[in-house]
């Protein structure tokens, strides 16, 4: 028979709750939270990355005051101001996160961040995209870096990139915890 044996296995019974907290929880299988995850110091990491080089491209693109003709150059503005609202409001969750020693690996919060992080990812991307698009013309092209600033223009799109790639591994975080929680609630 393939029973086991308590002879074989012995079977301890759990700790009653009338012991109190002086016994420590046993450990579950639940592994630890990888850095870059959200309520962990990499995630608030990655979170104010990304702010900040969103905030950088910002700041350099409105500094130039020759882009609002270009439809590309104000779609960046709006990704980046965009980028850098969420960033900032998602490390302001995993900090209180942290500072009340809250876990924020459940469902409804990875789900939130993936799709958040997907939809700001997409926006700060093709923003980039378009705008480097616009740059390279400018630049390369049509030679008419004479007249305009397209030192600022590079350093602008460059911050913009660098946000999106630090913005990836938040995502992928997210949506890895995400789909993983789905596969159990699924079987």
């Amino acid at each position: 028979m393939p029973f086991s044996r308590p002879i074989v296995h012995p079977v301890q019974a759990p700790p009653s709750q009338a012991q109190g907290n002086e016994n420590p929880a046993p450990i579950g299988v639940r592994m630890k939270n990888p850095q870059g995850s959200p309520g962990t110091l990499g995630g608030i990491g990655l979170r104010v990355a990304q702010a900040s080089f969103a905030a950088t491209s910002l700041a350099t693109m409105a500094s130039t005051r020759v882009f609002p003709p270009v439809s590309a150059f104000r779609y960046l503005i709006a990704a980046a101001t965009l980028q850098c609202l969420w960033s900032l409001t998602i490390a302001s969750v995993e900090i209180y996160a942290l500072l009340v020693k809250r876990s924020l690996r459940n469902l409804e919060a990875a789900c939130l961040f993936s799709v958040g992080d997907g939809i700001t990812g997409s926006l700060t991307f093709s923003a980039a995209c378009a705008a480097a698009g616009v740059t390279v013309l400018i630049g390369s092209d049509v030679e008419m870096c004479a007249g305009n600033p397209c030192a600022l223009f590079m350093t602008a799109v460059a911050m913009a990139f660098l946000s999106w790639f630090a913005l990836a591994p938040s995502f992928l975080f997210n949506f890895g915890f995400m789909a993983s929680s789905l596969s159990v609630i699924l079987r």
